[in-house]
């Protein structure tokens, strides 16, 4: 800041007014004053045009960083994965298991093309090896697979209609969609959600989402069927969007209420016109119908879930196929950022039409050690039970990540 002479010596006048041989007059003195406050005016008004600058500057200089970072998060990437150990002896005519496997690496590729359009796409590696061409003694194929799970693009039409067209994740039961292994408890996904609902389970076509109201989403889809086979399980029947038959669509619907905090109600219904699309198993239409609930209130969780299929025909009819349902129920508890227990019960019978005894039970209880909010060690004793007298139990280790 420049100080001008003028100030100085009209304070050193005013300063030594009483002293001086020859004072100036009150006339020259208030003159003196007059200029003093103008000079200050002025440098008051400098400094305000200054800080304005400064302002405009630093708000240019965040617009430019930000238009950066949004050009730099155009594309992202992320995914998941786990590795298992399962030692399980089994009772009764059930095998025992005695194995390590680095179950699921998963890779996320997202794009977002403006603020309304964006791209999904997932892509996995199950089991570790899909083919050993390195090595004379292991040429045989290896048990792995290489799966396009995701690839939509979804649109939003508005703030609460959005449309997505390719290939997606079904929106049914609870870890179909969301299983990345740090966001639930145990090291196995759970049997109902396996053997009832076909986890994970992908399927192609058209799917409409609507916000009906504030934590209340209703989903609608069309999409390629499953295909029956012998089994007439719905897990053997993913056709996973490879070559596959859609001489008629299956259709889902799903219902998610989030409104209460810590609270989530679902429930979902899935219809298969031609559940053996026009083959020779004599299968007609499948419907499933499925409900949960995850309640978390401070450390404290609940899972609950039930399915049941109904599949028309008499291919599954002969089998007791034609009914298949399941359930569990799954509290836990988290102790701190660290450290969470659970236990949790499930039953399920993909021949509950049968009129002999063939259902499943198994119990769960464990714990997961987070070392961070992502990366986790999971272990629990697994005991599990049919019906038929068969058992197998032990215990599983394990850990998981997700970026």
């Amino acid at each position: 800041m420049k100080i001008n002479k003028k100030l100085i010596t009209a304070a050193a006048l005013v300063a030594f007014a009483g002293t001086a041989a020859a004072a100036p007059s009150n006339d020259e003195i208030m003159k003196m004053m007059q200029d003093l406050k103008s000079e200050i005016a002025d440098l008051k008004q400098e400094n305000q045009s200054l800080q304005g600058d400064i302002e405009d500057v630093a708000a240019g200089t965040e617009e430019a960083i930000n238009a950066q970072v949004e050009l730099a998060n155009k594309t992202t990437i992320g995914g998941y994965g786990e590795l298992h150990h399962n030692r399980l002896e089994g009772h009764g005519g059930a095998s025992d298991v005695d194995k390590m496997d680095f179950h699921r690496f998963v890779l996320f590729f997202n794009h977002k093309f403006s603020d309304r359009l964006r791209l999904v796409s997932e892509l996995e590696l199950e089991h570790a090896l899909v083919k050993d061409i390195g090595d004379a003694t292991h040429e045989e194929n290896g048990p792995g697979e290489v799966e396009l799970e995701q690839a939509y693009i979804e649109y939003d039409i508005n703030d609460k209609v959005s449309a997505s067209v390719g290939l997606f994740l079904i929106p049914v039961g609870i870890l179909n969609e969301t299983h990345e292994p740090d966001t639930f408890y145990g090291v196995e996904r759970n049997p109902v959600e396996k053997n009832i609902i076909p986890t994970t389970w992908w399927a192609g076509g058209v799917m409409g989402s609507f916000q009906l109201a504030d934590g209340l989403q209703l989903r609608v889809a069309a999409h390629e069927p499953l295909e029956a086979t012998a089994t007439f399980k719905s897990r053997d029947a993913r056709q996973k969007t490879a070559n596959a038959k859609a001489e008629d669509y299956a259709y889902t619907a799903n219902l998610k209420y989030t409104a209460i905090p810590g609270v989530t109600l679902g429930g979902s219904v899935n219809y298969q016109a031609d559940f053996s699309q026009g083959g020779t198993l004599a299968a007609e239409d499948g419907t499933l119908i499925e409900g949960h609930a995850i309640i978390e209130m401070g450390k404290f969780g609940l899972r609950a879930l039930y399915a049941d299929w109904n599949v028309t025909g008499a291919g599954p009819e002969a089998l007791g196929r034609d009914s298949q349902i399941g359930g569990y129920i799954e509290p836990s508890y988290r102790v701190n950022d660290k450290f969470g227990v659970f236990a949790r019960y499930s039953s399920y019978d993909n021949e509950d039409g049968n009129s002999t005894a063939t259902r499943k039970t198994q119990s769960d209880v464990g714990f997961s050690y987070y070392l961070d909010p992502t990366v986790v060690l999971k272990a629990d004793y697994q005991s599990q039970s049919n019906d038929s007298g068969s058992e197998q139990k032990g215990v599983n280790v394990g850990f998981g990540y997700s970026f």
